[in-house]
């Protein structure tokens, strides 16, 4: 079964912000590293970040206070306080960091220009480029010293285990088709998310679940999986499924607002804010919008920006994007609709990515480390790639020595595939039945592929691992949104439409012999 071996200090799974920052720091602490990433470098969801970082600058009258405020009320009533603290409290100090690796920030005469996006109540986001912060991001990463061995066109696998169940590697299929053997002291996931989980995202093709799906097979303990961002504004094009343009949330605070068919604005007394609401509010008041058109007929709304002064040059990316659709968006209004976006839950981490299995870390998307809640505040995904990759990182320098390489692994994983034939139908199912609106009907309605083990004389595909990681997220996001009975940020049950009480607490879920376990609840309280 395995091809070829190798042996490393630390492996990292994932080449965006956070995979990235903890790469780079753990070859700068002297630890044998080697980042994986299973398509080219830059394919990940940081390079597609169009929106900014949130960090606050004490010189703009904004406080970290101010910022945590607005994260714990982002997140509904799941927010960490005490990780939204850590993270909030250390951005400034990562972005300038970031900044002595080589990445430049869009700047004026007074220092860093900042904006405002949906949930904050200052202007505290800091970008690159107008609209391409991430692919700047992306690229001072891969171009600064120190940066550590890459293999690129590798998909991980499995966590590989020692006999006390403590990670030990992990398995990768490599480009030729022949498995590997990754030995490692230390396994960080850093895979982003699972946006295609849906049929229409704004994530890139290589967001299918893949560290989630990992974790959960060794064993680790996930939460918040229910809790999947939409992002109130992808731009509508034509039937197109797959990934679609984002229409960065800052065009909103920028001037731009949303309105119906009928030109009549969506978001007036939705919310206080109104198009700069968080963006479940935004998401969910454009579908119950989309709902009420004659015949229920209406698949989108319009985004006005033709008022925003010099906006080519403010937004090219989004420019480029919406002319190549045919739209001008200098002269006339955007089409747009909400598209899966972002994961808010994850591996369970700590605040410095340890998950519930020994030497397995999770940082970024793929981990739920406190601060999103129930509902990501905009432009906090970065902030939080920086800080919790330089957590891990130090946590992993203290904890091992150079050439701490581990004992063998017991028994190697199985490679588990699905048929790539069966995705399409799933990605439909849960577009209609576990998206923006879920009832118990709809979501126990929903079939997932059957997973196997491919046979040893078999090579496997990356398109059928990628759909058995899709299926193992999907019975995780189902599981855990059919027993929240409630509606709480970014999950809204239609048949259970109010926030209660009692739900003010994640539902954490563990695999065992391939059935999942949902954890220990505390007792309902009246709500």
């Amino acid at each position: 079964m395995i091809s070829w071996e190798m042996s490393v200090d630390v492996v990292v799974v994932g080449s965006g912000v956070a995979g990235l920052t903890a790469a780079h720091d753990c070859a700068a602490a002297g630890v044998a590293t080697l980042v994986v990433s299973k398509d080219a470098a830059d394919a990940g969801s940081t390079a597609w970040a169009q929106g900014g970082i949130a960090v606050v600058d004490d010189a703009t009258g904004d406080t970290v206070a101010a910022h945590l405020y607005d994260t714990v009320v982002a997140g509904a009533g799941l927010t960490d306080p005490v990780a939204a603290q850590a993270v909030v409290t250390e951005g400034p100090d990562a972005v300038r960091r970031l900044r002595s690796r080589g990445a430049e920030f869009d700047a004026g005469p007074a220092g860093l220009l900042r904006t405002r996006e949906g949930g904050h109540h200052f202007d505290r986001i800091i970008h690159a480029g107008g609209d391409a912060t991430g692919a700047e991001v992306e690229r001072a990463l891969l171009a600064a010293p120190g940066l550590p061995g890459m293999l690129t066109r590798h998909q991980a696998l499995d966590v590989v285990q020692d006999e006390a169940g403590a990670a030990g590697g992990i398995t990768v299929l490599d480009p030729d088709g022949g498995i590997g053997l990754i030995r490692a002291a230390r396994v960080v996931l850093a895979t982003g998310g699972s946006g295609h989980l849906y049929s229409v995202t704004t994530n890139p093709a290589v967001a299918t679940g893949d560290g989630l799906a990992m974790a959960l097979r060794a064993g680790a303990v996930v939460s918040d999986i229910e809790f999947v961002q939409f992002h109130p504004t992808a731009l509508f094009a034509g039937e197109a499924t797959g990934q679609r343009p984002l229409v960065s949330e800052a065009v909103r605070g920028a001037g731009a607002f949303l309105v119906d068919g009928a030109g009549r604005r969506v978001m007036t007394g939705v919310h206080p804010l109104e198009d700069l609401a968080p963006r479940d509010v935004v998401a969910l008041a454009i579908t119950r919008r989309l709902a009420e058109s004659p015949g229920g007929i209406d698949d989108h709304v319009f985004l006005d920006a033709t008022g925003i002064e010099n906006f080519a040059g403010r937004f090219p990316t989004i420019t480029a994007a919406c002319r190549a659709a045919g739209i001008d968006p200098v002269s006339t209004a955007i089409p747009v609709a909400p598209a899966a976006h972002y994961q808010c839950g994850g591996v369970s981490a700590d605040l410095n990515g340890r998950t519930s299995i020994p030497h397995l870390y999770a940082i970024g998307e793929v981990a739920r480390s406190g601060l999103h809640g129930a509902n990501r505040l905009a432009s906090n995904s970065l902030l939080e790639g920086l800080v919790m990759g330089e957590r891990a990182a130090a946590t992993i320098a203290e904890e091992i020595a150079p050439g701490a390489h581990p004992v063998s692994p017991t028994d190697l994983p199985e490679v588990r595939v699905a048929d790539p034939g069966e995705l399409d139908d799933l990605q439909r199912a849960l577009s209609a039945h576990a998206g923006i609106g879920r009832t118990a009907t709809g979501l126990a309605n929903v079939r997932t592929p059957v997973v196997r083990s491919a046979p040893e004389d078999d090579v496997p595909v990356r398109a059928a691992v990628e759909t058995a990681n899709i299926a193992l997220a999907a019975r995780a996001l189902l599981t855990a949104a059919a027993v929240r009975t409630e509606s709480r940020g970014c999950h809204v049950r239609l048949d259970f439409p109010e926030r209660r009480l009692a739900w003010a607490q994640p539902i954490e879920l563990t695999l065992v012999d391939d059935e999942l376990v949902v954890g220990d609840l505390r007792t309902p309280v009246a709500s």
